[in-house]
């Protein structure tokens, strides 16, 4: 496994997406499912892994928390605050909530630091020097080591780097969706040295080329079927994205998964990716990224097949656009 920084902290070049383990995606894993899954990526040389006080709420830190003890050491864990968890899908940043609900993680993740904690939404009620002004009181204190943003405006990237420096920006990117390269933040990730996190770097299993317009979404656990990109008649018009993966794959000797976080890895070398999966099979495929060789021409030809698309639906539900920073 080779390795990549963000800023000046150094992770395996794809990480572990946790959440999808416990929340979100479908109804939780079996525990030892998820530990199993966590400790075999550790040992394909994974040691970079992302959580969220949010997920579950809570039980997803509980599982990182507890795959990892044994080897802490050797790994960088990630989390995130910002959401009120009351009962809304109200956002709070406020330094003294910061402050309170950094000290819950450290519990669960059962460590006295986390290695990288993101503002996970951007709170419009809170100035976002303040968020970053109470993030440089915990690296002092040695609580969190570095911060990053996550759905935010290269504005604002800007604006917290001046107070204290960002690491990492996580934001949805992918082959299928394209906004940082358009809307400013990967442009400020590189002018300030910030590293960036592509979550959902399958366009949330997508781009894997196993769902199709027939792919159902339990309405209960499942937010996949409240995004517009996943309603069938949208998975069936974006169905020539995935068909450029699988022609790459075909040639390369890989599958379409592995030419999609291929291809985010061969962007930039400050972009580091993070598949989420409870599953071995599929965590062994989405490390074999990393034997996929894209030259100049391949990824040439990608962007020319893709300029020539149009991507159908919106990538998340009204409610969830609206908690995102376009300041």
């Amino acid at each position: 496994m080779s390795k990549r920084h963000l800023g000046n902290l150094e992770v395996s070049a794809i990480g572990a997406g946790c959440m999808s383990i416990s929340a979100n995606y479908g109804p939780p894993a079996d525990i030892d499912q998820g530990i199993h899954t966590l400790r075999t990526a550790f040992d394909k040389g994974v040691t970079f892994f992302d959580t969220a006080e949010v997920y579950g709420p809570y039980t997803n830190e509980e599982l990182v928390g507890k795959a990892l003890k044994p080897f802490r050491d050797q790994v960088k864990i990630a989390s995130k605050f910002g959401f009120a968890i009351d009962g809304t899908i109200g956002l709070n940043s406020r330094p003294e909530h910061i402050k309170r609900v950094v000290e819950e993680s450290l519990k669960r993740l059962q460590t006295d630091r986390i290695d990288l904690y993101y503002q996970h939404r951007v709170d419009p009620n809170v100035p976002i020097e303040e968020v970053a002004g109470a993030i440089k009181d915990l690296i002092a204190e040695g609580k969190i080591l570095h911060f990053g943003l996550s759905e935010a405006s290269a504005r604002t990237i800007r604006r917290a780097h001046a107070v204290q420096r960002v690491s990492a920006i996580q934001t949805e990117y992918s082959f299928l969706h394209r906004d940082p390269e358009h809307n400013g933040v990967l442009a400020a990730c590189e002018e300030l040295g910030i590293g960036f996190v592509p979550w959902a770097p399958l366009g949330e299993g997508y781009l894997s080329g196993k769902m199709d317009a027939d792919t159902r979404f339990d309405p209960k656990t499942d937010f996949r079927g409240t995004f517009p990109r996943m309603f069938p008649e949208n998975m069936k018009a974006n169905m020539p994205v995935v068909d450029i993966l699988r022609n790459v794959a075909t040639a390369k000797g890989g599958t379409p998964a592995q030419v999609a976080i291929a291809w985010l890895l061969a962007q930039k070398s400050w972009i580091v990716p993070i598949p989420g999966t409870r599953r071995v099979d599929h965590l062994s495929e989405n490390l074999g990224a990393l034997n996929i060789q894209l030259t100049s021409d391949d990824l040439l030809a990608m962007e020319q097949q893709f300029s020539q698309l149009t991507v159908y639906g919106e990538r998340m539900s009204e409610m969830h656009m609206q908690q995102i920073d376009r300041s």
